[in-house]
């Protein structure tokens, strides 16, 4: 197996560097070429590829699969493990095989509701959520299994984070689920898409300021101004201003203006949290030249 060419996610994470994360997607069939290929020009810009497990409840190629793929190619993943489609013990099979395949970051989630997803008629599991997967995982790491037995053939060494939406309408909710993912282990928190920056620093200045574990913000690349409606109109909890709708409708080239607004909202970021975690659905060949108008350089080897 092909060993990781550059300083692992959870080395950044404990040195406090500002983190750069980015979204890839399973391929949609057995032939992964074009994931590898879209990958491979982050290895030396971002710490770790975010593979998606179902996103949307959407069907793709088994995140597990993905990220033991990318390890071979010495890029470092972090793989996606939602509750909707997977008991307790295939979790925790899965859990196990991640860390024999050299996976070591797992993002733990309870996963969007079947209904919404292209396979409605699909039965969902859901026998746990996301706080109860990361107690889980930390059962794994201390050489316990759910039932609290030992595994007999070695603890995991897993390094788990979570998700977390700032822009949550309900403060009191966001606070308590944040803090209970704390106490279950989690050790660093990706967001779900940032539109409103203020509720971020809000979020960072009253509920996150006690924390040592890093906030990632999500920094979705808006192609146009017809896609920031869709947005908001069918993604919930976004809500893009409409200052950034009117910028975008402007453009002579959208997709060059909403680069630039993504590069913008890094560098926001930058004086808010310790890093960003950037979306860019189907369009990843574009993250090095987002990152180089944020003027972030080039990862160390």
């Amino acid at each position: 197996m092909t060993n990781l060419t550059q300083p692992s996610f959870r080395d950044a994470v404990k040195s406090g560097k500002f983190l750069i994360t980015a979204e890839v997607s399973p391929p949609k069939g057995g032939d992964a070429s074009q994931m590898i290929n879209l990958a491979k020009p982050l290895k030396n810009r971002v710490h770790a590829v975010n593979l998606t497990d179902g996103s949307r409840a959407v069907l793709r190629m088994s995140s597990l699969a993905a990220a033991a793929i990318l390890v071979q190619h010495g890029i470092e993943p972090i793989c996606q493990i939602a509750c909707r489609d997977r008991n307790r013990l295939g979790l925790q099979a899965d859990l196990m095989g991640a860390q024999a395949l050299g996976i070591r970051n797992i993002l733990a989630l309870t996963g969007d509701p079947v209904k919404v997803g292209d396979h409605p008629d699909a039965k969902p599991v859901f026998d746990l959520e996301s706080v109860r997967l990361l107690q889980l995982i930390s059962k794994l790491n201390n050489g316990f299994d759910a039932n609290d037995k030992p595994l007999s053939d070695g603890k995991t060494e897993l390094f788990a984070g979570a998700a977390v939406d700032p822009q949550l309408k309900s403060w009191s909710g966001l606070q308590r689920r944040f803090e209970r993912k704390l106490e279950a282990g989690a050790q660093f928190f990706q967001s779900q898409l940032i539109a409103d920056f203020q509720r971020l620093e809000m979020f960072m200045d009253k509920i996150a300021a006690d924390t040592d574990k890093p906030i990632l913000a999500g920094i979705f690349l808006i192609k146009s101004a017809k896609n920031a409606r869709f947005l908001n109109k069918y993604v919930p909890g976004v809500n893009i201003p409409q200052s950034i709708i009117d910028r975008l409708a402007e453009a002579a080239d959208p997709l060059q203006e909403g680069m630039k607004i993504a590069a913008e909202q890094i560098k926001l970021a930058q004086q808010l949290c310790q890093g960003v975690h950037i979306m860019v659905i189907k369009r990843e060949d574009l993250i090095p030249q987002i990152l180089d108008l944020a003027e972030i350089q080039p990862l160390n080897r």
